[in-house]
């Protein structure tokens, strides 16, 4: 079952749409004062969310490449012929290469009057990026509602998730939103500042304890948690 939120502001709106491989969530963004349009990952079949796109999407932002988060973005391409993918530059060589652009850590992406900026966070994955705009982050599954993304496939690293987390996310404003990949959790969204509380991943006061945690937290993981 797929559902659907909004969050709407003077600036820009958000609309969150939920179903995908397992509660995966794909995002529209819209700029309100010019209506230029993006999409954070193309997990949502298009048929759910092309009701609401208004104008021509201009470009998919990819979180990481993760196959239930873009596994509907050649529908997407085929529908908006002129779309971009826009994500790391080590994903180059899964996309086409004329359509896709390459952003590197701490760039900008102007989207209408907004601009979007690019964090990269591996761990979950190498190829994790966080998109910034405003007081929302879109975290892919480098941190959920409740907890952080996991690092027991090939290609992640529980280092390189501990730094991205910490020294990167944390470091953000305590009021952001984020905006994860899967509900997961408690609610869709939730600011940094609580998520904290209610998390003991984001609680560790060193990267030895954070593994520590990540690896009792593996050995009690409830399916779906």
């Amino acid at each position: 079952m797929e559902k659907k939120l909004i969050l709407i502001n003077t600036d820009f709106s958000i609309h969150s749409f939920k179903g995908g491989f397992d509660n995966n969530f794909s995002y529209l963004l819209t700029c309100m004062r010019t209506g230029k349009e993006i999409i954070v990952d193309a997990a949502i079949r298009l048929e759910t969310i092309k009701p609401f796109i208004k104008s021509f999407p201009s470009a998919i932002l990819v979180t990481h490449t993760h196959k239930d988060h873009i596994e509907y973005i050649n529908t997407y391409i085929e529908n908006f012929p002129e779309i971009k993918i826009i994500g790391h530059p080590e994903s180059i060589d899964i996309f086409d290469k004329n359509r896709f652009i390459s952003v590197s850590d701490n760039s900008l992406i102007k989207i209408g009057n907004l601009q979007l900026k690019v964090i990269y966070t591996p761990g979950h994955y190498f190829d994790s990026i966080c998109y910034f705009v405003e007081n929302i982050l879109f975290t892919g599954d480098t941190l959920f509602v409740g907890r952080t993304g996991r690092t027991v496939s090939q290609n992640s690293n529980v280092n390189d998730l501990y730094d991205s987390i910490y020294n990167k996310i944390l470091k953000l404003p305590p009021d952001t939103y984020i905006y994860p990949g899967h509900d997961y959790g408690e609610a869709p969204s939730i600011t940094i500042e609580k998520n904290i509380k209610i998390s003991k991943l984001l609680q560790a006061k060193n990267k030895k304890e954070f593994i520590k945690r990540m690896a009792d937290y593996e050995k009690n993981r409830k399916i779906g948690s």
